[in-house]
């Protein structure tokens, strides 16, 4: 069982950053494929961004250019600079790991262990 704790939420006004950390109890975390999902009230849980075992790295159209996701596997760590930020970037953003081979990035279902989520606000 991978634990996935996320940090760095927060409140900030548009045009504003924030970087988001999603730390894992598994040692060999770099082992794993890492994604960011976000979900407001009322919506379904939305793909943002993802990173492979590989570094490889796959955006929602919606955050490209603006988010970067990247990995520290010494600190067993998975980061989400975001840039930019918008108002419709208001969301619970949840951290989402899994391990192997699968058919899918962007399909939350694909993805085994989950953080209980970090709220970010952005004001207009």
């Amino acid at each position: 069982q991978v634990q996935l704790v996320e940090t760095g939420g927060g409140m900030v006004q548009a045009g504003g950053s924030l970087t988001l950390s999603c730390a894992a109890s598994e040692r060999t975390f770099n082992n794993y494929g890492v994604g960011w999902f976000r979900q407001v009230p009322g919506k379904e849980r939305e793909f943002v961004a993802a990173v492979s075992q590989y570094i490889a790295a796959y955006y929602a159209n919606s955050v490209k250019g603006r988010f970067t996701i990247s990995r520290d596997n010494a600190k067993n760590t998975v980061y989400l600079r975001m840039n930019s930020l918008k108002p419709e970037d208001t969301a619970v953003y949840y951290c989402s790991s899994r391990y192997g081979r699968r058919s899918s990035w962007t399909d939350p279902n694909e993805y085994d262990y989950w953080g209980r989520g970090t709220q970010v606000t952005v004001s207009s």
